[in-house]
């Protein structure tokens, strides 16, 4: 056992051969790295030298340009005028400005007072509206009640001012009475209104105002609200003449009423739903009038406005003293996408059908889908009221309408005697 441990265990001799064919390899592969190295460098020197070279040239032309910004000379330029300008063939120019200009509160001031001018301007064609209706207590004892409403000044004949205004402050007065933009009050006349947009016409006669009155008013000018867009500064004019700015938030809204939908604009300006108003846009141009009996608006603290473009064909009619035509549907627009998807025929689809109303008596019912008015074609809603806008109460009209059966859709014509909303 002892002379088992004192054993020595012996080193493994050195191969001198194999250490020798390893150095050489790595002598060869060094080589080899060095050629490559060499090889790749001399490639890419004369690009690298390129680039170097640009870098350096545009450094010394942006060094060049700034100093003779800040000296007031730009070297690009063949002349120049006395006072330093620049002149050019096409004209004199000059370099934008690098820095972002950023507003002051005196700016949005300065904007803020150009809106007020041009309400203030406005209110020239603005009236107040007073209805006083006559009434007597259970006693038998007489009183008045007085409704109040905002008015516009639309046209002046040479003889009497036009005014739009709202149906539930004129329809059941006794008395009318304007007040102008001065203060001056005169008696109003009932033109016509229309139960289903609910505005109506009245008119002043110009013999009772006096020439102050006369200059100090003006006739509105009713602008093109399909134009406007979300984001539109707008002013909203009140009946007591109060001045109101806002934004408009959105435009894609409608209103679903009888025989026609009615684009809404809605704005950020605090307000309620039984204040009426006028909207107008940044020339001082007429673009929607919010109404309180013919209000979108499911919450009262904003002012929405119903566009005054898809008021105009009833307000034409009232002003000639003629009725707006009425059959008593709600409908919608099929369109190609809505037709594809629920294999609907395209054309103005019947929602709702009024109880008791032409509509109704000449057999129209909820589903059909209205595809031509006296042999005219109608694709949407807006073509069915304008050929609606042709007739007259009392004439028969012709409705080409598809209506769904067990077999898909049949096409039969409806009779309708136009007639009058009450």
């Amino acid at each position: 056992m002892e002379q088992f441990i004192r054993e020595k265990i012996k080193d493994k001799p050195l191969n001198k051969k194999r250490l020798a064919k390893k150095a050489g390899t790595a002598a060869l592969c060094g080589v080899a790295f060095a050629v490559a190295a060499s090889i790749v460098f001399a490639i890419f020197l004369p690009v690298i030298n390129r680039q170097s070279k640009k870098a350096s040239d545009g450094k010394n032309n942006n060094d060049v340009q700034t100093a003779t910004q800040q000296s007031g000379i730009d070297d690009s330029s063949d002349a120049y005028s006395e006072n330093g300008t620049q002149s050019t063939e096409s004209g004199t120019s000059s370099e934008p400005s690098s820095q972002t200009y950023q507003p002051t509160l005196a700016d949005y001031q300065a904007v803020q007072n150009q809106l007020y001018r041009v309400g203030t301007s406005a209110t020239k064609f603005v009236v107040g509206v007073t209805g006083v209706t006559d009434a007597t207590d259970i006693f038998n004892n007489s009183y008045e009640t007085e409704g109040q409403g905002v008015g516009v000044i639309l046209r002046d004949n040479g003889k009497q001012l036009i005014i739009l205004t709202e149906k539930n402050v004129v329809d059941k007065a006794d008395k009318l009475s304007v007040t102008f933009v001065n203060d001056m009050m005169a008696d109003a006349a009932l033109v016509k209104y229309d139960s289903n947009t609910g505005i109506a016409i009245i008119s002043v006669d110009k013999s009772l105002l006096d020439d102050a009155t006369i200059r100090a008013i003006a006739v509105a000018e009713l602008g093109n609200s399909n134009i406007v867009s979300r984001g539109a500064s707008v002013i909203a004019l009140e009946a007591n003449y109060a001045i109101l700015t806002g934004l408009v938030t959105s435009t894609t809204n409608e209103l679903s009423a009888q025989d026609n939908n009615y684009s809404v604009l809605t704005t950020d300006i605090a307000s309620n739903k039984l204040q009426s108003g006028i909207l107008i846009n940044t020339d001082g141009q007429v673009i929607g009038l919010s109404l309180q009996d013919f209000n979108p608006a499911e919450e009262n603290n904003t002012l929405t406005a119903v566009s005054i473009s898809d008021l105009s064909p009833a307000i034409e009619k009232l002003e000639s003293g003629a009725d707006v035509p009425y059959i008593g549907i709600t409908c919608t627009t099929v369109t190609e996408k809505i037709a594809n998807r629920y294999n609907i025929p395209k054309g103005v689809y019947i929602k709702q059908v009024t109880m008791d109303s032409p509509a109704f008596v000449s057999g129209l019912q909820s589903g059909d889908v209205i595809v031509a008015v006296n042999n005219t074609e109608v694709s949407n809603v807006s073509a069915y009221n304008t050929q609606l806008m042709k007739q007259k109460p009392e004439d028969t009209c012709n409705l080409k309408v598809k209506r769904k059966g067990s077999n898909g859709y049949t096409e039969i014509t409806c009779q309708v005697k136009i007639g009058v909303m009450n």
